[in-house]
């Protein structure tokens, strides 16, 4: 039997991807919960039932995003080199805030701008979203670093800084209007500073 509230047929993860783009293109505070109700295709009950309030419906959004996404990044960490790592990277992450079939830009930076009305609580964990994703490539490049791939005195954590910094730069970029050629340009030029650039292919496929 279906939980009370809940509309026959109901799809809790289509009616989560909904919600992903909402939340991408108007904010976490900018989604109000009509408007998110309304693309899911549920009431609030149905709403509250399936995924409890607001926020956690956020959080879930998130961790849906980063799930289908963000997958181009954990593939970048499987490359062979670190410079391969962070081209694929900073690349795929240029095609993914330009895709047609999605909003522009990135949910993890749009999702927290203008938010202010539950004391950073959305914004602390967005940031520490991108903070795990931060650790993750300065731990591949550390890795790169002990293996001779980098110069000994490359500082991991500083170069994965670097490179989301672009990759952060580039999303409020795409959500402006910068298209797909203009990102790859700005990468063309982040990929100078680091460390195997010679060797590097040149431009994007």
């Amino acid at each position: 039997m279906a939980e009370r509230g809940r509309p026959r047929g109901f799809d809790a993860d289509a009616a989560l991807d909904r919600a992903v783009e909402v939340f991408w293109r108007q904010g976490y505070e900018g989604a109000s919960l009509s408007d998110l109700t309304e693309a899911m295709g549920i009431n609030r009950t149905s709403m509250y039932a399936a995924y409890g309030n607001k926020e956690e419906l956020f959080r879930r959004a998130v961790a849906r995003y980063a799930e289908a996404d963000m997958a181009y990044a954990r593939d970048a960490l499987t490359r062979p080199t670190a410079y391969a790592v962070i081209e694929a990277f900073l690349r795929a992450n240029a095609d993914a805030l330009t895709r047609a079939d999605r909003p522009p830009g990135c949910l993890s930076v749009q999702g927290g701008l203008a938010e202010g009305g539950d004391n950073g609580h959305i914004a602390g964990f967005l940031a520490e979203s991108r903070l795990a994703g931060e650790r993750a490539l300065a731990d591949r490049l550390a890795r790169a670093v002990k293996e001779g791939d980098l110069p000994a005195d490359t500082d991991p954590r500083a170069l994965a800084r670097y490179v989301m910094v672009v990759s952060e730069g580039n999303a409020v970029h795409a959500t402006a209007g910068a298209g797909r050629a203009a990102l790859h340009a700005t990468v063309d030029i982040a990929l100078r500073a680091v460390p195997g650039h010679d060797a590097g292919a040149p431009g994007p496929a």
